[in-house]
């Protein structure tokens, strides 16, 4: 099966410009794209980490999305134009 344009979506990750598959969760594609999913941390090390229940259940990836704090990322599909803001490096 061969991607198209349609395919893709266009969404702002903590002010960086980001494109990934479409008909994702906000955080599925934080995963796919590597580099992105760093705000999952261990607490002592502040290693990076994956997802923990990735269902809704635990609250653990928890992001600012196009300005409503506090969204379950693992519950939102991924739109065109998203801001998606995760706190990382945030003191």
């Amino acid at each position: 099966m061969s991607s198209s344009p349609e395919d893709t979506v266009h969404l702002t990750v903590d002010g960086a410009p980001l494109a990934v598959p479409a008909h994702r969760t906000v955080a599925a594609a934080l995963q796919l794209e590597g580099e992105a999913a760093g705000w999952r941390t261990t607490r002592r090390e502040g290693d990076r980490r994956g997802l923990f229940c990735g269902i809704g259940v635990c609250y653990d990836c928890l992001a600012t999305v196009d300005g409503r704090r506090g969204v379950r990322t693992c519950l939102v599909e991924v739109t065109d134009g998203m801001d998606v803001r995760t706190g990382a490096g945030d003191a």
